[in-house]
């Protein structure tokens, strides 16, 4: 159910953003327990002056290659898992090549009334979809 939105500099081979797009939908179904096919992301690519992430004042620098995730979902889960889920993410990024770094996470939660899946129907407020557990 997340919705989550990845913004990378362009110029990356498909297969790297595939793969990209892959390891955080993983991390999520590993980490929340949702259904695979419960997937929605939109990604997007951009010239890389177009992605301004410094350091927050962290003292460390990111590259042309940072990949910033906004994940959108409903409220309940605790820090813990929060935390779980960035460190499963930046786990699975490395694997496909993307420094710690360069992941950047934002995290914003709503309610069930806040979503619709098609047809102009809030289903969680209908009952046409069971609210996911946190």
């Amino acid at each position: 159910m997340p919705l989550v939105r990845i913004d990378v500099t362009a110029g990356r081979p498909d297969s790297e953003v595939t793969a990209i797009a892959d390891a955080i939908h993983e991390a999520i179904v590993e980490v929340y327990g949702i259904p695979v096919r419960d997937r929605f992301q939109i990604i997007t690519e951009l010239p890389a002056s177009r992605i301004i992430a410094q350091d927050a004042g962290l003292g460390f620098e990111r590259t042309d290659g940072v990949v910033m995730i906004q994940i959108v979902t409903q409220r309940g889960r605790t820090d813990e898992t929060k935390a779980a889920l960035y460190d499963r993410i930046a786990t699975g990024l490395a694997g496909v090549g993307v420094a710690g770094e360069d992941v950047f996470i934002g995290y914003v939660e709503n309610g069930p009334q806040d979503w619709s899946f098609g047809l102009g129907v809030a289903q969680y407020m209908t009952g046409e979809l069971s609210v996911p557990k946190a």
